[in-house]
């Protein structure tokens, strides 16, 4: 009787259980990886991306990939977020994960076709991802000089520019992760204090990085001084307005003086707030909202220059850059709240006015994207941004892993060793985890033009063979040779690693605990993935 009330419940759902449920969902995680593997490495190869509008977007990074693609299937959504948390958290490696997480899966589904439970994979996955973390501080090194950081931000680069434009975005990287490297913040405290400018015309490498803020913005009054130096600046986080009831009213007027006595009183209240300012020293005003047209010849006669109409990021920035206090309320001003800027300019570039602000104190910048075509510039800027989060996160976690497949060889070599001591079937399923960390070295060898068979034996063999070296050796991605990653400058960082393999673990081992999907019947809308994989 139960059976049948369930049955009823169920009548409006397309139900997919038991073994049909995880074949299906592997095979929308398989169909996942296909989408972006060809991307990986140094000669990995570009996506073209074309939208609704037809607008086609060319690149090489697998998250940008991932995030633009329209995907309705809810497990290939689900591992879709499990990349995009690999490019917040470590700004790299998301291609990586994506195909390991694939790859754990389909040998996870040859372990049940063999009578393998799923639970005895997942734990078998578990202590499997605990060995390999563990094994990973073991093997790591730190990046203690310049030349190593510049080599470890020049790998994450690797097929997405050219060398020549990598070489000059790492240098940029760098430099605006020593400008941060004391300030305190969050995983996106180099996308807040770096502002990102795109100007047209010009070549990807003229892209530069200014300590200052730089808007597509103009002074209220053209009669103000265009450019000047070491002044003292006032930010307002308001408007500069007359004053407004604080209760809705009407104003009936009787008579034109009524009217002129009410434009002078607060033509008088702006007189005043300005007075102050000028009575200060105020050469520069930074105001987040709008300015009344009446303040703007008064501000004029004072001497100040004022800009209106900003983000609220930007004046966080100018903030740090000058010193000065965001304030409310222009009425209680004091000396404490002004900052110093150190240059003021304007200067146009294709019909467009651009401000720069600059000052002593650092904590913000700002990048500036050259290029032919906006989609030029967007790649640069994606680039960019992958350079500069690694070398952030670098300056705070300097551990560093060999790259070329060599840390994931290592690992599997590492962990089928380390199988043998577990008794229970577990071991089948570390086996299989193993197995999936191969996927990276073998991929790297089929997109570089070489036999991923035996290019993963060379590497097996020669970091068994040499033991000094150990898990060291890797695959040149650019001639497919064997050889000392350490020797040859390839890096990976270590929070890049652990986040991409355990990211990957958590992923698969979520798909697999799934054994009944339930769809809500909603017509055309209902993913059909039987054509993907066979269900036996």
């Amino acid at each position: 009787m139960a059976d049948v009330e369930h049955e009823v419940a169920l009548e409006d759902t397309d139900r997919i259980h038991g073994h049909t449920a995880l074949v299906r969902n592997v095979a929308a995680a398989v169909s996942l990886s296909n989408a972006v593997r060809s991307t990986l490495g140094p000669r990995g190869l570009d996506k073209m991306l074309v939208d609704e509008s037809g607008k086609a977007t060319v690149t090489n990074d697998g998250v940008t990939v991932l995030e633009t693609a329209r995907v309705e299937h809810p497990t290939a959504n689900l591992l879709i977020a499990s990349s995009s948390s690999q490019d917040k958290s470590a700004r790299d490696g998301t291609t990586t994960t994506v195909i390991l997480m694939a790859e754990m899966l389909q040998n996870a589904l040859e372990l049940v076709r063999a009578g393998v439970h799923p639970s005895i994979i997942t734990n078998g996955y578990r202590i499997a991802n605990e060995k390999a973390v563990k094994e990973l501080d073991l093997m790591a090194r730190l990046a203690d000089n310049k030349e190593l950081k510049r080599s470890v931000v020049s790998t994450s680069l690797q097929g997405k520019i050219d060398s020549l434009l990598s070489s000059h975005l790492t240098e940029l990287a760098l430099e605006a992760a020593d400008a941060l490297i004391d300030e305190e913040g969050g995983d996106d405290l180099e996308r807040l204090r770096i502002k990102r400018l795109q100007i047209s015309g010009g070549k990807a490498l003229n892209t530069e990085l200014l300590p200052a803020l730089v808007l597509a913005k103009t002074r209220v009054d053209k009669n103000t001084l265009i450019s000047s130096k070491n002044g003292k600046i006032a930010i307002l986080d308001g408007s500069l307005e007359n004053k407004k009831l604080e209760l809705e009213a009407g104003i009936e007027v009787n008579s034109l003086g009524v009217m002129k006595e009410f434009h002078e009183r607060n033509n008088k209240y702006l007189q005043k707030i300005i007075n102050s300012l000028e009575n200060l020293g105020v050469e520069l005003l930074i105001v987040r909202e709008g300015i009344a047209d009446e303040a703007i010849p008064i501000l004029s006669k004072a001497g100040i220059t004022a800009y209106r109409r900003f983000e609220r990021d930007d004046i966080e920035r100018l903030s740090r850059i000058t010193g000065a206090g965001i304030i409310r309320n222009l009425e209680k001003i004091e000396e404490r709240h002004l900052g110093n800027y150190s240059s003021l300019s304007e200067e146009n570039i294709g019909s467009i006015n651009y401000t720069k602000i600059e000052g002593n104190l650092g904590g913000a910048m700002t990048v500036i994207f050259r290029g032919s075509t906006p989609e030029i510039r967007d790649e640069v800027s994606r680039a960019f941004d992958d350079a500069l989060g690694v070398s952030h996160r670098l300056s705070r976690e300097n551990r560093i892993l060999p790259g070329g497949g060599a840390t994931q060889t290592h690992l599997a070599r590492k962990l089928r060793e380390f199988s043998t001591t577990q008794s229970g079937r577990e071991q089948m399923a570390i086996e299989a985890y193993a197995a999936a960390l191969e996927i990276v070295p073998r991929t790297l060898a089929k997109n570089a033009g070489y036999d991923p068979i035996d290019t993963l034996l060379s590497l097996s063999a020669a970091q068994s063979k040499d033991t000094k070296k150990g898990g060291w050796i890797g695959i040149n991605g650019n001639s497919g040779e064997v050889m000392d990653m350490y020797d040859e400058g390839i890096f990976d960082p270590i929070f890049v690693a652990k986040h991409a393999i355990s990211g990957a673990t958590d992923s698969a081992i979520s798909v697999l605990r799934i054994d009944d999907v339930l769809w809500a019947k909603q017509g055309p809308e209902t993913p059909d993935w039987s054509n993907q994989i066979d269900d036996n």
